[in-house]
């Protein structure tokens, strides 16, 4: 296995996670701000 490729491979999963991180936060805002609108807690 080349070095540029497993480099490749290790830095794939930081970034895997920020996207994911994102999106969950994202969806988290989205529906804290309903929530809010409607007048009810999130939980």
């Amino acid at each position: 296995m080349s070095t540029t490729i497993l480099t490749i491979y290790t830095l794939m999963w930081p970034g895997i996670l920020a996207v994911t991180g994102v999106i969950i936060l994202r969806a988290f805002i989205s529906d804290w701000r309903q929530a809010k609108r409607e007048g009810r807690d999130i939980i």
